[in-house]
């Protein structure tokens, strides 16, 4: 059966406004100022800084390194490289996974992934990355391998009562598009990279939020089952979109509408 394209699944179904609208749809003038604004001043660095306390108070960086099996000056590109396998865990696991699982070896008690902590204390981490390039290695072993191809079937995979996929919104040839006066970003550009520039402070939200549960966040809007945060399926799909992005230098925290 002839796949639907994304405007026939959404046009049917009364969900979006005009794709490829005007440019002044997108932001009126006062907007179009704040993010100007922000863009200096950007509101989650103090929610980075007091991860930054968090972190430090919990885990700090000799016993995170000794966790992962690293020096201290390694953490850099280390970071630039999640998801990984890391083999304290057996399994390829997120950076927030990684925290978890580094306040356990000290015994504290163990942040939530969706708690305030832990968006905090993993945008503080992956700043250490900021300015080194996302490095990925879907090819370093058998479990990277079976991640990112999970990720993949995920990114593609037409589910849901609308039977969008997240390759419905970001293939190549919809990207630009708007979809409720918001443009459709590439995942893989070097302004959009969704892995470089997440944890992101979302205007619209008046928070920062991490990338797992912003890509949660568009499938409820798109009215797919969420993927839980932590499971294999939403960790695979996280390695695939950084895959994506290979090659991007990490900027964190992020802004986004």
């Amino acid at each position: 059966m002839r796949k639907l394209s994304i405007c026939t699944a959404l046009f049917s179904l009364a969900l979006c406004g005009i794709l490829n609208a005007e440019e002044s749809m997108s932001m009126n003038a006062a907007d179009k100022a704040m993010y100007a604004e922000m863009l200096e001043n950007n509101p989650a660095a103090m929610d980075v800084a007091e991860g930054e306390e968090l972190f430090n108070a919990l885990i700090g960086q000799e016993a995170y390194a000794k966790m992962l099996g690293i020096k201290v000056k390694d953490l850099p590109v280390t970071v630039a490289g999640f998801p990984r396998l890391v083999k304290a865990a057996g399994k390829v696991v997120t950076l927030s996974q990684s925290l978890q699982m580094a306040a356990a070896d000290q015994g504290k008690a163990i942040p939530k992934l969706e708690s305030k902590e832990m968006v905090k204390m993993s945008a503080y981490v992956k700043s250490l990355a900021n300015d080194k390039k996302i490095n990925i290695d879907v090819k370093a072993n058998k479990q990277m391998q079976e991640m990112v191809a999970l990720g993949q079937k995920i990114f593609e995979e037409r589910r849901g009562g609308r039977g969008l996929s997240c390759n419905s919104c970001h293939s190549a040839d919809i990207v630009g598009s708007r979809l409720r006066m918001q443009a459709l970003p590439d995942l893989g550009s070097s302004e959009t990279a969704s892995a470089a520039t997440w944890p992101a402070y979302r205007m619209t939200q008046s928070a920062m939020v991490t990338l797992d549960k912003r890509m949660q966040q568009c499938m409820k809007n798109a009215l797919l089952a969420e993927l839980p945060l932590g499971s294999k399926e939403m960790v695979g799909l996280e390695v695939y979109v950084a895959h994506k992005a290979k090659g991007n230098p990490m900027q964190i925290p992020g802004l986004k509408r």
